[in-house]
């Protein structure tokens, strides 16, 4: 079905901790508008698609999708190494550390953890394509934010890259959405 590259697709080599920094970007990780929910929302509507075109697009941006989540999971561990306790503490993660050491785990940077309630699927192939849109532009939004607060160009470059696959994706998903309203439903 697909073929993994055991490499990123773009570079990540963050020389620098900020666990604060980290504590933000895991948002991009498991939160409302991160990259496991629109990878898995991708996948599953993937099979109400009407036709071979739009399994395929769905199918190729919920695979990539996965692969940006390994690049926000490699930032986020490199932030993270070697932090200290009082580190943690003082960025406001002991409660992630408490629960989950040093590993990461799907949740938005307030903590929250990820739930299945942050994908949505219709069965109707343009309501889901809308849907997507909309998430692409609110990933774009995050990762807009998390550019602002970012000091370090070794965290800069990824999530200006991550960006632009975000505006990538909604340029797909709006060519076939409006491929499919004029083909399925604005002509009946």
């Amino acid at each position: 079905m697909w073929k993994y590259s055991k490499k990123l697709q773009y570079p990540i080599d963050i020389k620098r901790k900020n666990l604060k920094m980290a504590k933000a970007i895991i948002s991009q990780y498991g939160g409302a508008q991160g990259e496991l929910g629109a990878a898995l929302r991708y996948l599953n509507q993937r099979y109400t698609m009407p036709d071979d075109k739009g399994k395929a697009l769905l199918n190729d941006i919920g695979t990539e999708e996965l692969a940006h989540v390994e690049m926000i999971c490699t930032m986020v561990y490199q932030m993270l190494k070697g932090a200290t306790i009082n580190e943690l503490k003082e960025a406001g993660l002991e409660g992630q550390y408490t629960e989950h050491g040093l590993a990461l785990f799907p949740n938005d940077a307030n903590g929250i953890p990820w739930t299945a309630a942050y994908i949505s699927t219709t069965g109707d192939p343009v309501a889901d394509l809308e849907e997507d849109l909309a998430a692409e532009q609110k990933a774009r939004a995050v990762y807009e934010h998390l550019i602002d607060l970012s000091d370090d160009p070794d965290v800069t470059g990824p999530l200006l890259w991550l960006r632009q696959r975000e505006i990538v994706h909604y340029n797909r998903f709006k060519e076939l959405a409006d491929e499919y309203k004029a083909k399925y439903y604005y002509n009946k």
